[in-house]
């Protein structure tokens, strides 16, 4: 990088360029809106800043950006991540600003979910929107400068029309884009014209050949295993995308690029983790010792990003397989394992309606049994999941909804965080309405209870017994028992009027005559 002369700049907002104090789980904080304390401080608990070079490249960086950091600087571009407190500096002679995120405009779920609860903007969309309007986009457009927006939620650009032209982007990227962009690049330096919207289906993703790997360390040691999901779930839209699984040998390019950075512990990325060399669903459970015998030689922690509950169920009950891999992951002295689960629902009609293969290799039918041994085999292995439930799915009815809750009641004693979201219209449901036009009814109301009272009693357990041990965490894990116990006292106020709903008399009721009994 020569000067103040870098041609593509790559970048994204703070609630993404950030590690999170290396405990991804505090990322769920960015979703929403600052809660009974200054935003300032939210953000400094979510999201505080990266440690950057004098050039402004970020330690860490978001691992799509990794990606096609690479991928630019493999083809010959002058390109590289750039921290978003440094992007100002490098407008000046860039032909291409690149922005990825997950969530641009928190319309995603948990964001949606606080839109409609709490009536305030999420601090991540806040902070999107600040970092726009912080850079100098007026003159740069002027000299030609061409904004190219991506990631998993690039979707929701479809949605802001008026920030697409008051912003001037040029093209959105829905879908992988390392086929994509390389075109892009060829056409605005030919100077052409760019296509407004593009959106990559199954036959334009890229082959694993064609993935690169990162040169520079991703946020907390984040590495993808697989892409995409053969589940086939319909409101989800990785499952659009042709499974493909990353060598181990590729795998371990990438731990060592990171491991060379100074991250020491990591992320095993996948839709589901526990599918890593597997022939459709049915699991490898070599491949998955191999690749967890692989992390434990680099990295001091382990962490998954998401795994289904049915193959939690079917590793532990087929091959002992989750017993093995957490003896794996506990010879390095660590005390637990995180990751992201969906429950979505306790309904089975809805089951079987909306994620027929979900429970599969067993029936959808068995799904409420399945969820609830999935957690009892977390809980018995120390593996903590941070779990979702989705709302207002289409065709949903008051039944559906109880039936979720009484899977709560079930799951109470398997440590876990449960966060409730609200349909977003993705996958083959893409084109259904959004939750946010439905009417949120006394039974969205109690599922929503019972995963607020789940989570808050399982939170400070966890926090208070093994996550943020270390000292230099102290002053991070009291501000969260702070929180905590500020969310008890809100909770235990709106819990009085929610007794006031027909539903809560009745549940009240019900609670009354079994305690008699």
């Amino acid at each position: 990088m020569a000067g103040n002369g870098l041609e593509i700049i790559l970048t994204t907002d703070r609630s993404m360029m950030t590690t999170h104090h290396g405990k991804e789980f505090l990322g769920f904080m960015a979703t929403a809106p600052a809660i009974g304390m200054p935003e300032k401080l939210w953000m400094w608990i979510a999201c505080p800043k990266m440690k950057t070079d004098s050039a402004g490249r970020p330690w860490q960086a978001p691992y799509a950006l990794r990606k096609l950091e690479a991928l630019l600087q493999d083809h010959g571009y002058d390109a590289a991540v750039i921290d978003p407190d440094h992007v100002n500096r490098y407008l000046a002679r860039a032909k291409v600003l690149m922005l990825s995120h997950h969530d641009y405009f928190a319309l995603c779920p948990p964001s949606s979910e606080w839109w409609v609860v709490t009536k305030k903007e999420p601090v991540n969309a806040k902070s999107f929107k600040s970092f726009m309007k912080s850079l100098n986009l007026a003159e740069a457009k002027k000299r030609g400068l061409k904004i190219i927006v991506g990631g998993p939620a690039a979707w929701q650009w479809l949605y802001k029309p008026d920030l697409v032209e008051e912003w001037g982007i040029d093209t959105i990227v829905d879908g992988e884009g390392e086929r994509v962009v390389l075109d892009l690049l060829e056409r605005i330096y030919a100077g052409e014209p760019l296509p407004r919207y593009i959106f990559v289906g199954p036959s334009d993703v890229p082959s694993i050949e064609e993935i690169p790997l990162i040169k520079m360390p991703s946020i907390n040691g984040l590495i993808e295993i697989m892409r995409g999901c053969p589940r086939g779930c319909r409101f989800c839209s990785v499952t659009l995308r042709p499974l493909r699984h990353i060598p181990l040998d590729r795998i371990e390019k990438e731990m060592l690029v990171n491991l060379e950075g100074g991250v020491d512990s990591g992320i095993l990325h996948s839709e589901d983790v526990l599918l890593y060399g597997a022939r459709g669903l049915k699991l490898n459970p070599d491949a998955l010792i191999k690749l967890h015998h692989l992390a434990r030689k680099y990295w001091k922690s382990i962490a998954w990003s998401h795994a289904s509950l049915a193959a939690i169920k079917n590793a532990e009950e087929e091959h002992h397989l989750i017993s093995k891999i957490m003896e794996i992951v506990k010879s390095g002295g660590q005390e637990y394992l995180g990751v992201e689960v969906g429950i979505e629902t306790g309904s089975v009609r809805l089951a079987k309606k909306i994620m027929p293969a979900k429970s599969a290799p067993y029936p959808p039918e068995k799904w409420p049994e399945i969820v609830e041994d999935a957690f009892a085999i977390m809980h018995e292995n120390n593996i903590v999941p941070a779990a979702t439930l989705i709302l207002g799915l289409p065709e949903e009815t008051p039944d559906d909804l109880m039936k979720t809750a009484e899977l709560l009641d079930r799951l109470r004693p398997y440590r876990s965080l449960i966060v409730p979201m609200f349909f977003v219209p993705m996958g083959i449901l893409k084109n259904k309405d959004w939750f946010t036009d439905v009417k949120v009814t006394d039974e969205h109301i109690e599922v929503m209870r019972r995963c607020l009272w789940h989570s808050i009693y399982w939170a400070e357990k966890i926090i208070g017994e093994f996550y943020l041990k270390n000292p230099r965490y102290f002053p991070l894990k009291w501000m969260l028992q702070l929180f905590l116990k500020y969310v008890t006292f809100k909770g235990k106020l709106v819990e009085r009027k929610l007794e006031l709903t027909p539903l809560g008399r009745r549940e009240r009721g019900r609670e009354a005559l079994a305690a008699a009994q």
